[in-house]
């Protein structure tokens, strides 16, 4: 089960991968992003590694477009994390095993049966494939207001990428090591959450 989920992970990093433009289009480089939307202080342009050194617009615009994607991504992540925590849908995943029967976070990893994964791949390809949406129409607002949400959604991705990550990293060393944050007395503490 881990090899396939594995080989369907590489499978679709591909998918993230740009074709090679032509040598004869014109690149152009623009220098500086440090006016862009998403630098705040106090941390302003942050590119401690010069990832966007000699980097052309396009390429810029196509990075942006991969920032906003993964934080959406990120944001329904930590939307699972915390709704299965306090919520078990009522049903079946698969014939003879309940949907409250799967744990939350990482230990439903190995708990999800086969056609569990096979629902979960078909519902996120048929909404990527579907849902499509063009991030290039902006919205009916004055150019301030779609400069502030554009930025706000920015951050909020950027926050849930890394509470994301937290939440992995803490659930994966409590499976690994129960207890390990002493919070055992407070789980046991609340009914609501095993149901």
């Amino acid at each position: 089960m881990r090899a396939i989920i594995l080989a369907l992970a590489f499978g679709s990093a591909s998918a993230f991968v740009a074709p090679k433009a032509a040598a004869a289009s014109k690149v152009v480089v623009k220098a500086d992003y440090s006016g862009e939307l998403g630098v705040l202080p106090p941390v302003g342009f942050f590119d401690p590694l010069g990832l966007s050194t000699n980097l052309s617009e396009e390429e810029f615009a196509r990075y942006r477009t991969c920032e906003l994607k993964h934080g959406r991504v990120a944001q329904l992540c930590v939307l699972g994390y915390v709704a299965t925590e306090t919520y078990k849908w009522p049903g079946e995943i698969a014939p003879g095993i309940k949907f409250a029967d799967i744990p939350s976070g990482v230990a439903a990893i190995n708990a999800i049966p086969a056609l569990g994964w096979m629902q979960m791949i078909f519902a996120i390809g048929a909404t990527d494939y579907y849902g499509y949406f063009d991030f290039k129409t902006a919205p009916d607002l004055d150019d301030e207001e779609l400069a502030k949400r554009q930025t706000q959604e920015l951050q909020h991705g950027r926050l849930a990428m890394l509470a994301s990550m937290e939440l992995l990293r803490h659930d994966s060393q409590n499976l690994m090591s129960p207890g390990f944050d002493g919070m055992d007395h407070l789980i046991t503490g609340l009914p609501f959450i095993y149901q």
